[in-house]
């Protein structure tokens, strides 16, 4: 392994620290971050598992890299190293797109409060928002500099060339789906994101700002991202095939992960403190997992038929 990737491998496994320090001390009972009046104090036994389960998850990166950086991890079976790698694509991608964005709203003076919630009963100190997205986003950029090489020594021919032959018609009806799914979420996200009010519910309407706004215009563009990526790939062409693979493969997994998690943390309490989410945002999420869904079962076809070639 060179010093690029080596360098990488560092970089990646030190950008967890933040957030794994932040979530022990959390776990171990300190108040690190926590204002005195947060609605986090009131939490108890579900912020617990709440904080349990992410610090798994950002572990979970260290033993990812580890399998793309050692020799070992060529071995390791495609769908057990697939998962992991599709789940972090999908969860780093939006922070990728918005935090930055969201810092330069901040640095030009606009927008609102780096925490969601009421102003009054602050939910979290505005550093950790920064060092813990800051951390994210150094985490996807050096994950994604070690996966391409890792994906090309491995399953390069299935994805680079060209398209090639077209999909058949089953799967083309699938990408459709994928398609009519990205528009209308993608619609709704945008409305959302220029201060549309309809469907989010009048607490989140009025904590709208530009930095908020920015988080739906992300996942605008992932869901679209999702629909355009299989609709190239089924209809197939001269077109390189690197470039509709990628771009089905982060989009997917941003639809998935983004309906799917916010989704599942809406059943239990609002650590934020805020209202639940309304039945209309609830539908665009179960839209998010199902276009995902779609989109990526064109791609692993398409895989599927150039192993098969």
């Amino acid at each position: 392994m060179g010093a690029g990737p080596k360098a990488l491998r560092v970089v990646a496994l030190a950008a967890t620290v933040p957030y794994l320090v932040l979530k022990s001390a959390w776990l171990s009972g300190s108040r690190v971050g926590i204002p005195d009046d947060s609605p986090l104090l009131e939490q108890g036994t579900f912020l617990a598992a709440a904080n349990a389960v992410t610090l798994a998850m950002d572990a979970s990166v260290i033993v990812l890299v580890l399998v793309l950086t050692r020799p070992w991890g060529m071995r390791v079976p495609s769908w057990l190293l697939t998962l992991p790698a599709f789940v972090a694509s999908g969860l780093l991608t939006p922070i990728l797109l918005a935090f930055p964005a969201q810092l330069l709203i901040r640095a030009a003076g606009q927008g609102g409060p780096a925490a969601a919630g009421d102003p009054a009963r602050p939910f979290l100190d505005p550093w950790v928002f920064t060092v813990v997205y800051t951390g994210f986003c150094v985490q996807g950029l050096a994950l994604a500099g070690l996966f391409v090489p890792y994906a090309r020594r491995r399953w390069g021919r299935r994805w680079q060339g060209v398209l090639g032959r077209g999909l058949p018609s089953p799967t083309g009806v699938v990408a459709g789906a994928a398609a009519v799914g990205a528009v209308v979420i993608a619609a709704v996200h945008l409305y959302w994101a220029f201060g549309g009010a309809a469907g989010v519910g009048e607490e989140r309407a009025a904590a709208h700002t530009a930095v908020t706004g920015v988080v739906s215009g992300a996942h605008a563009v992932c869901a679209l991202a999702a629909g355009a990526g299989a609709v190239l790939l089924v209809r197939g062409g001269s077109r390189a095939a690197w470039w509709p693979s990628a771009l089905t493969w982060t989009g997917s997994a941003a639809a998935v992960c983004w309906g799917l998690w916010p989704w599942i943390a809406s059943l239990g309490p609002q650590l934020d403190g805020g209202e639940p989410a309304s039945g209309a945002v609830q539908w665009i999420y179960a839209g998010q997992v199902i276009t995902g869904i779609c989109a990526a079962a064109v791609l692993t076809r398409f895989l599927t038929s150039r192993r098969e070639g």
